[in-house]
């Protein structure tokens, strides 16, 4: 038990060591006296006595250190020495120590947030039960190269009933608009809404925060509405009451009886949903058991010990079975796909937020590299002070210890701040993207802490390794002979920070390249021809009640014709339209058709198109050009609205080489009449023009819409007028959604205007670090060399010379950089290839450029150093020591 009671020991002079060290002294001191007085009585002198005590006892010092380390934390101790030893180093140049404190947060800082983002999207399981087990299905087509298309209502019914592999499927439809009546003083509000089957929830292995789940009795067409609020609805709307449960709210006009709140995090499927009702209490029965309209999305849980391919095999069969017994049905997809969950909802953000990571990670390097290079540049200042220690006994361990501490010190303080900019980072980001996938993930925690360590740990090793092997034993001895006047010396100690420097400006390329491909592809993105207005033109989403406003029917096309006719008569409103879904706002709804005229298409098939319903002023509102033809006649009762007009893309995709217009095309219910051709126009910024027919809403299918405004002032400025205008026509009616074209066509770009701006800063900070570095190097090494050159300048060299060879010095590692940087970005570009529109990987204008960039600011960081070497007074040179 010795060992115990050293320990206990140790562990009590932790808090005593002082008074320990007190008694200690005064027990050697009692012990000296008591020899010495001994001594004397034995009749030596006084100074005899004292010798022969200290003969005798041995050295008073050497025995207090020995027990001393008995009790003392030895290790410990060293240590704290050593960090105040690094702490008074770096304290006699503050101007280096904050500067490389600075480096190593931005590096660190950016690191920390984009892992936390990856790790909380990408790495981070699911928050519900058993996570992997949970498969986002699809209907397959793979010779429509259709993988992943959403289900059919009749498709899931029957893959629920006859599958043997997945103990739950539950269908989901996301996206629709729902307006939340006026109440209580408050105004009617739009908001997104979800509808899902009863079974959902369970499917997920989660419940309510508050109240109950669906059952299959709230899941039926007979059933009373229910509804379950979200957790920021319930704050924002109702202030947290628990009272709400049980209540009758107002919704499209109709009543529903609020039965739970979700979780807080809770954001599925979309993170915009603030309401979820019940699939089949809110769909006609007819839309539930087709098999070709494509509506739903199915998340399915498998049953234990079956895989995913398992899975997906069983549904397939389901779904062969389905396709071949209605092969005169066209869109009936004869397969099933499925992948995990999580790569459902993530999948968009992989690529982007890895190759984000990987720029981070570039710049950590960058700024390691530049913080290594100033320890380096100190360690050669301090050679002889290094040379001196190592004589009088200093060991190699211990002064390598002491270049680790310095990188620590400077890596853990760096990462202090960086960890704070970091958090800084993370709140901007979920304010800006709040749009995000699994936003709600994002956070730091104990495993993101860990990671920060092991970065500043890794930082702290690279910087200090360096730095302290930069200086070996024979060089320490060797600079102790050294003559400053040396005129090779500073060259050849310059070797390391040039290798380092040519790194660093190859990854500077690297992101360089990378910055101006993805600027590139943004600039082209947004510049792309819509086919449409994108100036001076306000749009908005607006829907009335099918309740009040009977669909299909005339009501919904009486109320948009009014709503039209006061809008237009506004003050500065040039034009109005109303369409279902503008330019930029998605593919929304297609349907496929026959042209009567044509000869029948093969057995179960269908020509294909997008649809979209508007009014005949909507064309002019919004710009696009009527080609041939004649526009709507709005006049027309509801029975007799039968025209189409198609976009250019259906005239010559389907109609090659003759006349469309007076031809007649069928949908599933009726036959209407071409009776204009309109210019082509694309539903998603970046997306090819589809082709797509246009009906009347005098049809009174449609009961929602986007109200289209154009103005030659200021339209922002008409948002609240057209808004008080419906209000005074409803005053339960909201809009949502109120945008210019520019900003909507820039929100439905923000991943790419996100990606953009992020590299595009990582790039400009490796630039400026880069031209930091070059600046530094040449600087040192003008300085290492001044005697040189004033030996040269002395015996007649022209200071031209001296200019080109300091010039040389600093650009050789630019240009080998350059090259080295411009062969990666060969396969970095490579790597971005889904990430670009309308841009080569290999795009010569952005390498190019990047070269040109480079190559100016490394010559403007070069310039300043070199002029001041070849401006050197020769005698002053000299005379430097």
């Amino acid at each position: 038990m010795r060992w115990f009671g050293l320990l206990t020991m140790k562990i009590a002079m932790l808090f005593g060591r002082r008074t320990a060290a007190a008694q200690l002294d005064d027990e050697f001191r009692f012990h000296l006296e008591r020899q010495i007085a001994e001594n004397r009585a034995a009749g030596m002198s006084p100074e005899e006595a004292r010798q022969a005590a200290l003969r005798a006892f041995g050295n008073p010092a050497l025995l207090r250190d020995q027990t001393r380390e008995k009790w003392n934390w030895r290790g410990a101790e060293q240590m704290m020495r050593e960090i105040r030893y690094g702490i008074r180093i770096l304290r006699r140049t503050p101007g280096f120590a904050i500067i490389s404190v600075l480096v190593m947060a931005l590096g660190i800082g950016a690191n920390v947030a984009l892992f936390t983002v990856v790790r909380g999207v990408l790495l981070k399981p699911l928050p519900f039960k058993d996570p992997d087990r949970l498969t986002m299905l699809y209907e397959s087509n793979l010779k429509e190269n259709d993988p992943y298309n959403i289900v059919s209502g009749g498709v899931y019914a029957e893959w629920k009933k006859l599958n043997t592999t997945f103990s739950s499927l539950a269908l989901m439809q996301e996206g629709s608009s729902i307006t939340l009546s006026a109440s209580g003083g408050q105004m009617a509000e739009t908001m997104r809404g979800s509808q899902v089957s009863w079974n959902l929830l369970t499917t997920l292995g989660i419940h309510p925060a508050l109240g109950r789940d669906f059952t299959a009795t709230d899941d039926s067409p007979s059933a009373s509405g229910t509804v379950i609020l979200s957790y920021s609805l319930w704050k924002r709307r109702f202030g947290l009451d628990p009272g709400i449960l049980n209540q009758t709210i107002s919704m499209d006009a109709k009543p529903y009886t609020v039965i739970g709140v979700m979780p807080e995090w809770f954001a599925f499927p979309e993170t915009e949903t603030q309401v979820w009702t019940p699939v089949y209490h809110e769909k006609p029965a007819m839309i539930m058991e087709m098999i070709d309209n494509h509506m739903f999305r199915v998340v399915g849980r498998l049953k234990p010990d079956v895989s995913q391919q398992q899975g997906v095999a069983d549904l397939t069969v389901i779904s062969r079975r389905i396709h071949d017994t209605h092969l005169d049905t066209p869109f009936v997809n004869p397969a099933a796909s499925g992948r995990p969950l999580l790569e459902h909802m993530v999948g968009d953000l992989k690529r982007p937020l890895y190759v984000l990571l990987g720029a981070t990670g570039c710049l950590l390097l960058i700024a390691c590299i530049n913080v290594a290079n100033l320890l380096v540049a100190r360690a050669i200042a301090r050679r002889k002070e290094l040379a001196i220690r190592a004589a009088l006994g200093g060991g190699r361990l211990r002064l390598l210890r002491e270049r680790l501490m310095e990188g620590l010190l400077l890596s853990a303080t760096g990462g202090a701040l960086g960890l704070g900019l970091a958090v800084i980072a993370l709140h901007w980001l979920m304010r800006t993207r709040d749009d995000m996938s699994r936003v709600e993930s994002i956070h730091i925690d104990a495993v993101v802490a860990a990671f920060t360590v092991g970065i500043v740990a890794l930082c702290a090793l690279f910087t200090g390794l360096i730095s302290a092997l930069t200086v070996r034993d024979r060089q320490l001895l060797a600079s102790l002979h050294e003559s400053s006047r040396s005129a090779t010396g500073g060259a050849s100690r310059a070797t390391l920070r040039r290798v380092l420097l040519t790194v660093e400006v190859g990854l500077t390329v690297v992101l360089l390249t990378g910055a101006g491909l993805l600027l590139k592809s943004y600039e082209r993105l947004r510049s792309a021809d819509m086919g449409c207005a994108t100036q001076n033109v306000l749009t908005m989403r607006v829907g009335v009640p099918g309740v009040r406003y009977k669909t299909p029917g005339p009501a919904p096309a009486a109320f948009f014709d009014a709503l039209l006719a006061r809008v237009r008569a506004l003050p500065g409103v040039t034009a109005a339209g109303l369409i279902t879904a503008v330019p930029g706002q998605g593919w929304w709804q297609d349907s496929g058709f026959t042209i009567v005229e044509h000869p029948p298409l093969p057995r179960g098939t269908d020509l294909d198109g997008l649809d979209r319903t508007a009014d005949s002023g909507y064309f002019a509102a919004m710009g696009i050009p009527l080609l041939r033809g004649h526009n709507f006649n709005d006049g027309l009762r509801l029975d007799l609205a039968n025209e189409v007009i198609i976009s250019d893309s259906v005239a010559k995709k389907f109609f090659p080489g003759e006349e469309p217009l007076g031809k007649h095309i069928r949908t599933q219910d009726r036959t209407y009449t071409i009776i204009g051709i309109v210019g082509d126009t694309r539903h998603e910024v970046g997306s090819q023009p589809m082709t797509m027919k246009y009906f009347t809403y005098h049809e009174g299918r449609e009961n929602y819409g986007t109200l289209v405004i154009r103005s030659t002032g200021d339209v922002e400025q008409l948002a609240l007028p057209v808004q008080r205008v419906i209000q005074g026509m409803d005053r339960d009616l909201s809009v949502a959604d109120v945008l210019t074209m520019n900003q909507l066509l820039g929100k439905s770009t923000i991943d790419e205007s996100f990606n953009t701006t992020l590299l595009t800063g990582f790039a400009a900070l490796s630039l400026l670090l880069a031209a930091v570095g070059l600046f530094g190097v040449l600087s040192y090494i003008a300085a290492q060399r001044t005697a040189e050159i004033g030996i040269r300048l002395a015996l007649g060299a022209p200071r031209e010379h001296v200019l080109a060879k300091m010039l040389g010095d600093g650009l050789r590692p630019a240009l080998l950089g350059l090259a080295l940087g411009l062969a990666a970005s060969v396969e970095g570009g490579r790597l971005m290839r889904d990430m670009l529109y309308e841009t080569r990987p290999l795009d010569p204008i952005v390498f190019a450029a990047v070269s040109g960039t480079l190559l100016l600011v490394a010559a403007l960081a070069c310039i300043v150093p070199a002029w001041r070497a070849s401006r050197v007074d020769p005698v002053q040179a000299l005379r430097t020591e």
